[in-house]
């Protein structure tokens, strides 16, 4: 299903994330995946493409949404648990119920910077006197929804142990369990292509946050079709303009 740049695409990920591979392996196969197809001359075609619906517009509509980390979700090519290809619009400034979180993920990902610059911290769970004290919360999908729910775990103490920022043509992978804070770092949105990948995925993940408590679930509001495909010749026109 899908235009050429499509298929390609598809090709790719099948190709290089099937199989079971040590995480370590399959983390460095995720960000050469979305390093290649995040190049200048390959991914304004494969949005173009799908912009123009000849992907799966109504499946992945319904897994595309405003993330409570305070980024656009665009699925783009749906694979199943071992390839979800999004790409992330961060918005300078924007304010969303998680933007302070800490957090890791269900499984492996990687991700590319296309525009702008992303900002990242790195953090581990430290016990002892120093470091930064925070809520804790384990975090799961509703049974009967996609609605985020989010089970307080008691206090923590974190770590920060890296900084980095990604500029524009950077990537980074990382296995599932590792903690991270991440933000748009410029005064101008920033767009990432996000790789999640695996053959399992982790039932909760950990949330942490200093911020203030969180409410019990958070709703997922997914697109209809026409904002999703409005939302990806948007990003067709950005990616073509810069």
């Amino acid at each position: 299903m899908g235009g050429r740049q499509v298929v390609a695409a598809r090709r790719l990920l099948t190709g290089t994330l099937d199989g079971e591979p040590p995480e370590h392996e399959l983390v460095a196969a995720a960000r050469a995946v979305v390093t290649e197809l995040g190049a200048p001359d390959r991914l304004p075609g494969l949005i173009a493409e799908l912009a123009d619906g000849q992907g799966d517009p109504e499946g992945c509509a319904r897994l595309s949404y405003r993330h409570v980390l305070g980024f656009d979700k665009l699925l783009l090519i749906d694979g199943g648990p071992r390839r979800m290809l999004r790409a992330h619009v961060w918005h300078p400034g924007a304010g969303a119920i998680g933007k302070e979180d800490i957090h890791n993920h269900r499984s492996p990902l990687a991700s590319y910077v296309v525009r702008g610059r992303l900002a990242m911290e790195l953090y581990e769970v430290d016990e002892g006197a120093g470091g930064i004290t925070a809520a804790r919360y384990e975090e799961s999908l509703a049974q009967r929804s996609a609605d985020w729910v989010l089970e307080p775990a008691g206090p923590a103490r974190l770590r920060l142990t890296h900084v980095g920022q990604y500029a524009a043509g950077s990537s980074y992978a990382l296995p599932a369990h590792t903690l991270h804070r991440a933000w748009c770092d410029t005064d101008a949105p920033t767009v990432t292509l996000f790789l999640e990948t695996g053959a399992e995925r982790r039932r909760q993940t950990d949330v942490f946050t200093a911020a203030g408590s969180h409410p019990g679930a958070v709703a997922k509001v997914p697109l209809a079709v026409p904002e999703y495909l409005d939302a990806l010749r948007e990003l067709s026109e950005r990616l073509r303009a810069e």
